[in-house]
């Protein structure tokens, strides 16, 4: 088998139930590059890696090449996307899940993509049928909010089903920041991208792994990694808190002059010093979150560690 053309690179946790599944999807489109598939087991915990390395035997008596990556523990999947795309041995690398929700079909429709000079050719969801309510309307505002206050136009229903150029990954690599946010990554490095839109799929077996609050958390990881906008709110709403104070005080200082001094009430002011004391902790607050991702980049410890791999 000659060098590959193509690497499909492919995260898992704890997907046993879709590797053997993904591994026939992709057989069955019978592409016309040589292509290895790279996957990436994030620590698993159920039997993902021995399912990996019973595939990896099988098509390798078949001239398919297949290779491997273990973590030590579970990382997460920017890690596992970074030391796919690092590991990747292709002109041209795809990343796509392996729970069937990024068809296979596509693949080559995204290589013409790339013939036709295209540096990258990246996927969307064209709806979100199927998915929750909340869930969608908590994406969509996400979305909203990435375009309004960061420096990226985050495309809504943007996959990681995206397909690139060596020279595109070679720029995502050169970012060297622990705490990653991929989807604006492939943003931020530019590049001519074409979109495919496809009608949201659903997995193929097993239950997702992203939680509604693993999505929060992940929303806002991508809100600090690519804007700087909820520190001036938080200047911005001081400055509104003050300004609210200062005539206040000049409109009780009014009302003394005019009707006297009657006695307030304490529970006016205790509201009032809890409120401002709420709006201290909330701008701390943001301040504290961009520190922890300061305090956690200069450490610069390992995105991952793997703790075995293929051969070949």
């Amino acid at each position: 088998m000659g060098k590959p053309i193509l690497s499909i690179v492919v995260p898992c946790y704890n997907e046993e139930k879709c590797v053997q599944l993904f591994v026939d999807s992709v057989a069955k489109i019978k592409l016309a590059v040589a292509y290895e598939i790279l996957f990436v087991d994030d620590g698993s915990k159920d039997g993902t890696l021995a399912a990996i390395k019973k595939e990896c035997a099988n098509k390798r008596n078949e001239g398919v090449k297949m290779r491997y990556i273990s973590f030590s523990r579970n990382f997460g999947k920017e890690a596992a996307l970074f030391a796919g795309l690092k590991n990747a041995s292709g002109e041209i690398i795809v990343t796509m899940d392996v729970d069937g929700q990024d068809p296979p079909s596509f693949l080559p429709q995204m290589i013409a993509g790339i013939e036709d000079g295209y540096d990258s050719v990246a996927t969307r969801r064209a709806d979100r049928k199927g998915e929750p309510i909340i869930r969608s309307c908590f994406a969509r505002l996400f979305y909203k909010l990435m375009c309004k206050f960061s420096n990226v136009a985050l495309v809504d229903g943007a996959r990681d089903y995206r397909m690139m150029r060596r020279k595109v990954v070679d720029a995502i690599l050169s970012m060297p920041e622990n705490n990653r946010f991929t989807k604006g990554i492939y943003q931020w490095v530019g590049f001519k991208t074409k979109w495919i839109d496809f009608p949201n799929c659903e997995r193929v077996a097993g239950d997702t792994k992203w939680s509604f609050w693993k999505l929060f958390k992940y929303s806002i990881d991508g809100i600090l990694a690519f804007s700087t906008m909820p520190l001036q709110l938080a200047s911005g709403l001081g400055a509104v808190v003050c300004t609210g104070s200062a005539v206040s005080l000049v409109w009780i200082y009014l009302r003394a002059l005019i009707f006297g001094n009657p006695v307030a009430g304490w529970p006016s002011l205790v509201c009032i010093v809890m409120f401002l004391g709420g709006v201290q902790l909330f701008m701390i607050g943001i301040l504290g979150a961009y520190m922890a991702k300061i305090y956690l980049e200069t450490k610069r410890r390992p995105m991952y560690f793997i703790a075995e791999a293929s051969d070949s």
